[in-house]
């Protein structure tokens, strides 16, 4: 069975603003960090992102994302498939998805040096 594709603001549309608020988050980045190493850009299921959260706010998350135009989101019914955007955000903000990749595991900043 086909799903609705629930899909955010056109690629032109894209706001940094928008962007880096979705990215402020520890959780959503992680989503975006793996989403961006994975080239193939094949669709994954919502549950295959072991964040620490309730489904309840995992939800929210992915409906942030989406809405900041970063991911696709296809609704199945009892369940969600996310696809990253990469040719929009690539076009409209290149260079992003690279900085994600640099991205430390775990979505922390490097330690300062003293």
């Amino acid at each position: 069975m086909p799903g609705k594709n629930l899909v955010g603001p056109a690629a032109d549309a894209l706001d940094l603003g928008a962007v880096f608020r979705a990215l402020a988050d520890e959780n959503r980045r992680s989503v975006m960090t793996q989403l961006a190493a994975d080239r193939s850009d094949n669709e994954r299921g919502c549950n295959s992102f072991d964040l620490p959260i309730s489904k309840q706010t995992q939800t929210h998350h992915f409906r942030v994302l989406r809405e900041a135009g970063l991911v696709d989101e296809i609704d199945y019914g009892n369940r969600k498939g996310i696809r990253l955007r990469r040719t929009d955000i690539e076009k409209r903000f290149p260079g992003l998805l690279d900085l994600l990749g640099a991205e430390p595991p775990g979505g922390g900043a490097p330690p300062m040096r003293s």
